[in-house]
């Protein structure tokens, strides 16, 4: 069997270059995805998201948990550039007090520093506790959100034309969608 056939077969797609066979090797290699979550969460925000990416892709997986949301940055980065992860799921959830959401937002910055160093995803998916009006609602909304964003962080490192589709489109994690507006034709239309 040819290499096209072959890696055809497997879902990949083949192009004659005069690079050596490690790159095409490393092109192959299994994707790994970093989940870093928290120990001050009330919900298990990590295992939805695990169980969300099993469902979609076979990739490596690898966990890290910190005690506090502060902790998601450097946490992040380990896994970026010591793990050699791919693209990091940021799982938090801040308490409804106005330090929790300021601890949030200085998270939130850092997180967005930690990808302009490594230049690498970090979709960062946080539920804060006063976002539901009981623990009930709130434990759906976490797993709920956890779980979409998973499917986001399998689009982003594998099918990114479907976020371009989606577009305009209104696309809400946890709740429901909001749609694109009235006016809007939503979604792209392509070139």
């Amino acid at each position: 069997m040819s290499v096209e056939a072959t890696l055809a077969g497997a879902g990949f797609a083949y192009e004659q270059t005069d690079k050596p066979k490690a790159i095409l090797i490393m092109h192959l290699a299994m994707k790994r995805i970093g989940i870093a979550d928290t120990t001050f969460a009330r919900v298990d925000m990590a295992r939805a998201a695990i169980a969300a990416l099993k469902k979609e892709v076979s990739a490596e997986i690898i966990r890290y948990t910190v005690p506090g949301i502060k902790d998601l940055p450097v946490a992040a980065k380990r896994l970026l550039e010591e793990e050699r992860c791919d693209i990091v799921m940021a799982l938090g959830m801040p308490g409804p007090a106005e330090k929790d959401k300021m601890c949030a937002h200085e998270a939130s910055t850092g997180l967005i520093a930690a990808q302009l160093m490594t230049n690498r995803h970090i979709i960062e998916v946080f539920v804060h506790e006063d976002e539901a009006p009981d623990e009930r609602t709130l434990a759906f909304l976490a797993q709920r959100r956890s779980e979409e964003h998973a499917l986001n962080a399998v689009r982003l490192l594998y099918y990114p034309e479907m976020l371009t589709r989606l577009a305009g489109t209104g696309q809400r994690q946890g709740y429901e969608d909001a749609g694109p507006i009235e006016s809007s034709s939503g979604g792209h239309l392509g070139h």
